[in-house]
């Protein structure tokens, strides 16, 4: 009699590994639609709430007087625009020349 653990059949490793793929596969589904469920509820409460405020988004902006955001109806968000840091055209020039300086040195070693 052979020692040791008895010899896997490649057989029954595949269909065991398909078995954990499939529970693991219905795991997730179920966590989807769990959380689908959920942030629906959530989305419900929050219109139903905004429409109690008379608000429009999450940034407590009143909502137009015609507008009424429905019951599962995700309300457009409208936010601040973000702002660029401006550069100087001394400090654009300075980083140009820096980069046509590291290029140029660049392309010489190449060769």
């Amino acid at each position: 009699m052979a020692r040791g653990r008895p010899r896997k059949n490649p057989q029954d490793v595949l269909i065991r590994s398909a078995e954990l793929i499939g529970w693991a596969l219905g795991g997730i589904e179920r966590e989807i639609t769990e959380t689908r469920t959920k942030l629906s509820a959530l989305t419900a409460q929050a219109a139903q709430l905004r429409s109690r405020v008379g608000l429009k988004g999450s940034r407590g902006v009143p909502a137009p007087a015609g507008s009424a955001v429905g019951e599962g109806e995700v309300p457009e968000v409208t936010g601040r625009k973000r702002r660029r840091r401006k550069m100087s055209p001394e400090a654009r020039k300075r980083i140009s020349e820096m980069m046509k300086k590291r290029w140029a040195e660049r392309k010489k070693s190449a060769k």
